[in-house]
């Protein structure tokens, strides 16, 4: 089971009170359609008091098809930027059995690390300190570059992954085929055996009803293997979970990695 961070949480508020909706139709990767539910009771959904649909951006483009189905509750932001082709973000989602929420801003995990790293609280990391963000080196530009705190020569380069499937309570990253990721994993295995890099892939769980994690192999076989073979070359593999609220995303304990 996850264990508790010992040092003040780290989190990101949702800077709105959310709006609550009902998932209509995904047109495209970024954007959805759906039905503005009122705090009281949800408008009908038929007949003359039927509302308008309304779009809003999706920032997570995975194939979430577990999670957005026809009727499932999401949360919505309204825009921040005037003129904006759609007037709400999609911020949460409901899990599908309804007792928890999952984060679908595939940018929030990045934020929640820099922010943990900055304040020196990762166990994980616990030899190491953020040096910069967005290191490009070779082909890549990658997440975190990080210093070793006693030897000065060390760097560490860190990928982090976000994950919204979880199946059975074990966590499965990606829910679609992603050759950039595998391509990411494959480059982190040749600097790692080649030219002594220290790297890391820690997965955030944007959800806390996960209690273990595993690349998903049935889905994505390359990429699986590319995690496998990055972890025989030296790569560390590392995954933590996220508690969400309607008001903020906490990063959460550790969990398992099952490779």
């Amino acid at each position: 089971m996850p264990h508790n961070m010992n040092n003040s949480p780290i989190s990101l508020p949702f800077p709105h009170e959310l709006r609550e909706a009902e998932f209509v139709e995904r047109p495209n990767r970024f954007l959805v359609r759906c039905r503005l539910i009122n705090k009281n009771k949800m408008i009908p959904a038929g007949g003359k008091e039927e509302p308008p649909l309304v779009e809003a951006h999706l920032a997570d483009p995975g194939r979430l098809k577990e999670l957005l189905i026809p009727g499932r509750t999401l949360w919505l932001a309204p825009a921040q930027k005037p003129g904006r082709k759609t007037s709400w973000s999609v911020v949460l989602c409901e899990t599908p059995d309804r007792s928890g929420m999952i984060s679908l801003n595939s940018t929030l995990p990045n934020r929640l690390v820099e922010k943990a790293l900055r304040a020196d609280i990762l166990d994980e990391f616990a030899a190491w300190r953020l040096l910069r963000r967005e290191h490009r080196l070779g082909s890549s530009r990658w997440d975190f570059l990080l210093e070793h705190r006693e030897d000065g020569g060390k760097q560490l380069l860190l990928e982090v992954k976000s994950v919204t499937l979880v199946v059975g309570g074990v966590a499965l990253f990606p829910d679609a085929v992603t050759e950039r990721g595998a391509r990411h994993l494959r480059e982190l295995s040749a600097l790692a055996l080649k030219d002594g890099w220290d790297a890391a892939v820690l997965f955030v769980v944007q959800r806390e009803d996960a209690v273990a994690f595993r690349p998903a192999a049935e889905l994505d076989p390359a990429f699986a293997a590319a995690l496998g073979r990055a972890h025989q070359a030296g790569v560390k593999v590392y995954c933590r979970s996220c508690r969400v609220t309607p008001r903020e995303i906490t990063l959460a304990g550790s969990i398992p990695v099952h490779l």
